[in-house]
């Protein structure tokens, strides 16, 4: 049986972890091994770190930061941000992430995916792709060239043709909201894809997880819930084995 993971996922900007609403309004949330030394402590299945100034101010990969988190960090890595180059994976990965994320080159070569999915294996790539409703209509978004007239299930399915191991989908209306995650933008992926599919941008307890897993999600991803309330992820976890959902590492709760 599948296992659903749930999975923190945060902005690395100017050697701190950050937290945003909507992609704006940044908040530290700790020093970033301190913060993945306490995840590890806590059970989370995965941890997702997309690095906010290399992706948007055009920086070079910070493999010293990067070692710093892996070194702490016993569950699988993803590190996303600034990837423009095979060279790039290569620096990620040799400073300890398992697994790289890229979004805005996978919009502009598709053939870079393949490339990379060719060397590192599909398993390794993850292929972002950020959603806003605009006209009563989900479109793909990108920070640096705003919303596109892309429907992200279309981009989902060539990234998967592509080579994709994994989609990262972000809902930006209600990334930091704790409103609870996109169900409608959710069930719109449900089945559509043979890789899975990491729902991002929303919770704010544990049912909402249970919720989204529901309408389809393979996996949820948050951050807000997880520093600014009292849930950790073992109590998604536990909401989650309540409603008979598979997670992993499960235990009598």
């Amino acid at each position: 049986m599948l296992k659903h993971r749930v999975i923190p996922c945060v902005l690395l900007k100017d050697w701190q972890l950050v937290k945003s609403i909507g992609f704006d309004s940044f908040r530290t949330i700790g020093h970033p091994t301190s913060t993945a030394r306490i995840y590890n402590a806590r059970n989370v299945d995965e941890l997702i770190v997309l690095d906010v100034d290399a992706s948007l101010e055009d920086e070079e990969i910070n493999s010293e930061i990067i070692s710093d988190i892996a070194d702490e960090c016993f569950m699988p890595l993803t590190i996303g941000g600034g990837i423009k180059t095979i060279e790039d994976i290569y620096t990620v990965l040799n400073a300890g992430a398992d697994k790289i994320s890229i979004n805005t080159k996978a919009l502009e070569d598709l053939d870079f995916i393949k490339k990379a999915s060719s060397i590192f294996g599909s398993q390794c790539i993850v292929c972002s792709i950020d959603v806003k409703k605009n006209n009563g209509k989900f479109k793909v978004y990108n920070k640096s060239k705003g919303i596109l007239d892309l429907n992200p299930l279309v981009l989902a399915k060539e990234y998967e043709l592509y080579g994709a191991g994994e989609i990262l989908l972000t809902s930006v209306d209600r990334e930091g909201s704790t409103s609870g995650y996109d169900i409608e933008l959710i069930k719109i992926f449900k089945d559509k894809l043979n890789i899975p599919i990491i729902f991002n941008g929303g919770m704010g307890k544990p049912e909402h997880a249970v919720e989204a897993i529901q309408s389809g999600a393979d996996a949820v991803a948050a951050a807000y819930i997880f520093h600014f309330s009292q849930y950790t992820p073992e109590d998604i976890k536990k909401e989650l084995y309540k409603s008979s959902i598979a997670v992993r590492h499960t235990y009598c709760f």
